[in-house]
C-alpha cells in the first residue's frame, strides 16, 4: 500500500476584525481657452512669468479673432450694399427701357419689361425677407438650446 500526500489549500485563521475599504473618485472638468487656474499658477513654477505669458497670448488671440470677425462683417455689409445698388441700376435701366419701348409704339413689350422688372424686384425682396426670418429663428433656437444645457 502506498501513501499519497494530499495537497490541501492552507486555511486562514478566523479573524475578529472586519476590514472596510473606501474608494473615492474625484473628477474635475474645465473647458476654455486657458488652463484651469490651479494649473495656470503652476506654470509660474516651470517658466518664469509663465502664467502671465499665457494670459497675454490668449488676449492677443482674442484681439486677432475679433478683428477678423469685424473685417468679415464689414465686408458682408459692403457686399450687400453693392449688390443692392447694382440691382437698383439694372431695374432702373429695364424700367426706362420699357418706357422707351412704349414710346416707340411697342407697348406690349414695354409693359412686359416694366412688369417683369418690378415682379423680379418684389420676388427678390420677399425671398430675402423669408431667408432672414428663417436664419433669425435658427440662431434663436441655437441660442436657446445652448442656454438649456
Amino acid at each position: 500500500m502506498s501513501r499519497r500526500k494530499r495537497n490541501n489549500p492552507p486555511t486562514l485563521p478566523p479573524s475578529d476584525t472586519t476590514s472596510i475599504a473606501t474608494v473615492t473618485h474625484q473628477s474635475v472638468s474645465f473647458s476654455g481657452p486657458l488652463p484651469h487656474p490651479a494649473l495656470l499658477a503652476r506654470y509660474n513654477e516651470v517658466i518664469p512669468n509663465g502664467a502671465e505669458r499665457i494670459m497675454m497670448m490668449a488676449e492677443r488671440q482674442s484681439i486677432h479673432r475679433e478683428s477678423l470677425e469685424a473685417q468679415v462683417v464689414a465686408g458682408n455689409v459692403t457686399s450687400q450694399a453693392r449688390g443692392s445698388l447694382y440691382a437698383f441700376i439694372i431695374c432702373l435701366v429695364t424700367i426706362i427701357g420699357g418706357f422707351v419701348l412704349i414710346g416707340m409704339g411697342k407697348s406690349v413689350i414695354g409693359v412686359s419689361a416694366i412688369i417683369g422688372s418690378l415682379a423680379t424686384l418684389a420676388g427678390v425682396f420677399i425671398i430675402s425677407k423669408r431667408e432672414q426670418t428663417k436664419e433669425r429663428v435658427q440662431k434663436q433656437d441655437a441660442l436657446l438650446s445652448r442656454k438649456s444645457r
